[in-house]
């Protein structure tokens, strides 16, 4: 997923100063950002007042959009550094490019995992033959400086383990839920819990107290500790949780994001994750003239995505929160 701003600000985020240490509750309102030809998304991720929940960074939740009749995602190759991507559909199918050689359609409730780390470029498209309806999210990951200079690489999970409890089923993306472990490469203490929840649904889900977290309204209205979350809506809930009440009237679906505060400060601009405005510079102008250092996406028919002109004002630190 490409952050297609042709504007993006600087932003410089991380740090544990502003995670809020006890139980918020912070709705996070969305802004709606076009993606392609065809798509409108809701981002949550950076938000004017929170850009990062554990080591999730970027948010985008789109649809349900009606693309009978139309070409659904279409996103040119773009680079990325310094995190990971997260695909993960309710409906619809996205066949994922990459310049290591990856080709892999992804459906409903599988998992594809794109690991930037030093440099990596993908297009993602909604098949010629595609489904009726698209819904999903697009996430990133920062990846720890330990890790930010790893091989690019792309996991594709279509079975990922579950969990179960009376008018509850989980399924769990990253990390460990209840014993359930992800197949997924993490970096940092991290989980991502996708939720199904049944009419009437009145469950208190078990979480990690040293962990912050935040929900996500998939389909439906969800009440989140007691807040109704409509589709689209995301709730900040803060650190020092040991459990957390889910309520629903008609059946709702949503997705949990939480892992350890996120140690290091970072610089986010357009699609790259960094330490430094001088990295995101370089990265932008090898991008720009083509050095292997990103590679080539092949079979996709079009031109790549070009990047747009870095901001003239300088960088000013403002932490996770604004």
């Amino acid at each position: 997923m490409s952050d297609l701003d042709r504007r993006p600000p600087l932003r410089e985020c991380g740090g544990r100063a502003d995670v809020a240490a006890r139980p918020v509750r912070e709705l996070l309102a969305p802004r709606l950002v076009a993606l392609g030809e065809s798509t409108r998304v809701r981002r949550l991720l950076p938000n004017l007042g929170r850009r990062m929940v554990g080591a999730w960074c970027f948010v985008d939740h789109y649809g349900p959009d009606d693309i009978t009749a139309l070409p659904g995602m279409q996103v040119p190759p773009h680079p990325h550094i310094g995190l990971q991507t997260v695909s993960w559909l309710h409906e619809g199918e996205v066949l994922h490019r990459d310049s290591v050689g990856s080709e892999q359609l992804v459906r409903p409730r599988e998992l594809g995992l794109m690991t930037a780390g030093r440099g990596i470029a993908h297009a993602e498209q909604s098949p010629a033959a595609h489904s009726p309806t698209l819904l999903g999210a697009q996430l990133w990951v920062a990846l720890p400086d330990a890790s930010r200079a790893t091989t690019p690489g792309f996991e594709h999970h279509a079975e990922l383990p579950t969990v179960t409890a009376p008018n509850l089923r989980g399924t769990v993306i990253l990390g460990t839920v209840d014993g359930a472990t992800s197949p997924g490469t993490v970096h940092t203490p991290i989980v991502g819990l996708d939720l199904s929840l049944d009419a009437s649904a009145d469950v208190r889900l078990p979480l990690e107290p040293d962990f912050e977290y935040a929900a996500l309204t998939m389909s439906g209205t969800t009440h989140v500790d007691g807040v109704a979350l409509d589709p689209g809506s995301m709730l900040y809930l803060g650190c020092g949780r040991s459990d957390l009440h889910l309520r629903t009237d008609d059946a709702a679906s949503l997705m949990l994001l939480g892992g350890e505060p996120f140690e290091e400060r970072l610089v986010m601009w357009w699609n790259f994750v960094a330490r430094t405005g001088e990295e995101i510079a370089e990265a932008r102008t090898e991008w720009t003239n083509g050095t292997p250092r990103f590679g080539t996406v092949h079979n996709y028919d079009g031109p790549a995505l070009p990047a747009p002109p870095l901001p003239s004002t300088p960088l000013k630190p403002r932490g996770r929160t604004r």
